[in-house]
């Protein structure tokens, strides 16, 4: 992975080129920032650049023997650690069950999503996350010498789904780690990652992708117009994952997301009880991941409506709503305003946490339907 593969943040990257020339490496960096932005891929970079043996004031090589196992990442020295499930065969998953999904994954993409990574490992009715026996092999690993680099790097992607157990038994190691020993913290939500832990990082904040680096990489990959590029990149917003979602038309999970929101909305308003009932048990088929999932469309998509109903003078900048999206919208955000929209983001909220700490999903969904209903009949005045 170079630098130069990755759209944006020039700054970012020449500060941590800098950190590499000038001898002033952390032993824990926290890379946090929204979904699609590319900071797993430039923790990747950084790593490669740390070890490369014939690097410049730029980048990595691409050449050297380093780089070459990088490039495919079975470099000894580099190590992942990243969200798993439990299988029927497989009750205490560490990572490196999952290796040869997790190269393919990287690979195969430039910016990287949770929910893509769910679904490449099968994940049904449960929930992904690092377990309590990973530390005891991050613990393991990182206790050898290096083997060919002078440091040793640990990338944890996700760490806001390591368990408290893992947690507590990897705050020693993060704290004093063995000599020549670099651990990348890759997070969107570093606000549930356990204090003790962030006090002990450097954060190091990755932004949203800037429009004309997001355009120059949409012109490499896709024949666009540029009209229809320069929409996509307003409407993605610097997340390069829903830039490539709006630019695949036929993509099944916005699709999907989209049909239940808006579904759900209609039936709560009409008060079709019968529907929703079909509505829940259709939902309570998904699996967990894929049910957060889609309660964060939804609370976004109330944001947006709320934002188009009480600034619609600016809706063309501060808006971001896809074609089906726009349309529906157009209709729906009347109903969402001040003196609703906080308990609507509330009760979604509250439906998320539910599902998380594994409540009965058909009642915590009949449940949320049933306030919908109510809430969206609040008038605006």
């Amino acid at each position: 992975m170079l630098f130069k593969d990755i759209a944006g943040h020039e700054n970012i990257k020449k500060k941590l080129i800098n950190t590499v020339i000038n001898k002033r490496i952390s032993h824990a960096l926290l890379f946090a920032g929204p979904e699609g932005n590319g900071k797993l891929a430039i923790a990747i970079a950084y790593a490669q650049y740390l070890a490369c043996s014939n690097r410049t004031d730029t980048d990595s090589c691409g050449e050297c023997p380093s780089c070459k196992k990088y490039n495919k990442l079975i470099h000894p020295d580099l190590h992942f650690v990243y969200p798993v499930i439990k299988t029927k065969g497989l009750t205490k998953p560490v990572s490196d069950n999952f290796i040869k999904t997790w190269r393919t994954f990287i690979l195969e993409n430039s910016v990287y999503g949770y929910n893509n990574w769910l679904n490449d490992i099968g994940v049904e009715n449960q929930q992904a996350g690092i377990f309590a026996q990973e530390s005891q092999e991050i613990i393991k690993k990182l206790n050898y010498k290096a083997y060919e680099a002078e440091y040793k790097v640990m990338i944890i992607w996700m760490p806001e789904k390591m368990n408290i157990s893992a947690s507590n038994k990897l705050l020693k190691m993060i704290e004093e780690p063995p000599e020549k020993t670099l651990f990348i913290l890759v997070s969107e939500k570093p606000d549930y990652i356990l204090k003790t832990i962030l006090s002990r990082t450097q954060f190091v904040k990755i932004p949203k992708i800037n429009e004309q680096s997001m355009l120059d990489k949409l012109k490499e990959k896709y024949n666009f117009a540029d009209e229809k590029n320069n929409e996509i990149v307003r409407l993605a917003n610097g997340n390069f994952l829903k830039a490539e979602d709006l630019a695949d038309s036929g993509n099944e999970e916005l699709e999907q997301n989209f049909n239940l929101f808006s579904d759900l909305m209609r039936y709560c308003f009409s008060n079709k009880f019968v529907e929703l009932l079909d509505w829940t048990n259709e939902v309570s088929k998904l699996g967990r991941e894929k049910q957060k999932e889609l309660i964060n469309y939804s609370l976004r998509m109330l944001r947006e409506n709320f934002i188009l109903n009480t600034l619609p003078q600016n809706k063309e900048k501060i808006v971001y709503l896809a074609d089906k999206e726009k349309g529906f919208s157009e209709k729906f955000n009347k109903f969402i305003h001040k003196n609703n929209i906080y308990n609507l983001t509330t009760e979604f909220t509250n439906a998320a946490k539910y599902i998380e700490r594994n409540g009965y999903d058909k009642l915590v969904f009949l449940d949320l339907a049933i306030k919908i209903a109510r809430l969206l009949k609040v008038k605006p005045q």
